[in-house]
């Protein structure tokens, strides 16, 4: 299944009734990480382009790097090679980035890379250790679905914090959403709700879905783009405009030529 394929498979399981909830209990819980966000530049980094996670974020230029061709994308590239000057955005947010990534700790070093010191990074990714989590694994076993481990690689909480100490980056909280999967209506849809804020409210783990946030904390490093980063990325929305070039200074006068 190729990127653009997973992106519709992806955006298909979310315009479904539980996870268009599940989107907006998404968006409810980001709001405060990204209020205290400030800077120039946000990336949104995943495959899903259209659906955004950086709307209410007080940072104006809004960056969506996907690597399936989506006109909702700002730009169209690998998750491990971002066209991206390195400590240039001040905040990232993963929004299923790297379980759905062949190389997943190269993407997430790349977000470390781009990320200016002290940025926030925020992660949202499935939960393998849960009943969301199991019941994809099952779904899994089916060789076309999008649950399949060839497709869909999840990243545990655990290993994902031991990968962000390695990029020095510390993690502020983490939050679980929904230990029981959005199923059912009315009465019991409502009290599901109830038992993920208890949840939510008391850090229980072991929701469907979590959230981490990090700061990165290493000084800024300028390390330049691979050539083939380069080549393969297209990139549209930022230009740098060029240098100025240097005056040209005149020759100075020789005294004996003012002499003669």
């Amino acid at each position: 299944m190729q990127s653009i394929e997973i992106s519709r498979a992806l955006e298909s399981w979310y315009a479904t009734e539980p996870g268009e909830e599940l989107c907006e209990v998404i968006r409810a819980r980001l709001e405060p990480v990204l209020d205290l966000s400030f800077g120039y530049h946000i990336l949104q980094s995943g495959p899903l382009p259209t659906r955004s996670l950086i709307t209410q974020s007080p940072i104006n230029h809004q960056i969506f790097a996907c690597s399936a061709v989506d006109r909702s994308a700002s730009m169209f590239c690998h998750g491990d090679e971002l066209p991206l000057e390195s400590d240039s955005v001040d905040t990232v947010v993963a929004f299923h980035a790297l379980e759905f990534d062949e190389h997943p700790h190269g993407s997430l070093r790349e977000m470390q890379r781009v990320l200016r010191p002290h940025g926030h990074l925020i992660i949202v990714g499935f939960n393998p250790l849960s009943l969301l989590g199991a019941s994809q694994y099952l779904r899994g076993l089916k060789k076309n679905s999008l649950w399949n481990r060839q497709r869909h690689r999840p990243v545990s909480l655990h290993r994902l914090t031991d990968w962000l100490r390695l990029l020095d980056c510390e993690l502020e909280s983490a939050q679980h959403l929904f230990p029981i999967p959005l199923v059912g209506k009315g009465r019991f849809r409502r009290a599901v709700g109830r038992v993920d804020e208890w949840a939510s409210d008391h850090s229980l783990p072991g929701g469907g879905i979590y959230i981490a946030h990090a700061i990165k904390q290493i000084a800024g490093i300028r390390r330049p783009r691979s050539l083939r980063a380069r080549a393969r990325a297209s990139f549209r929305g930022l230009s740098v405009a060029p240098s100025p070039a240097p005056t040209p200074r005149q020759p100075r006068s020789d005294n004996s030529d003012l002499a003669a």
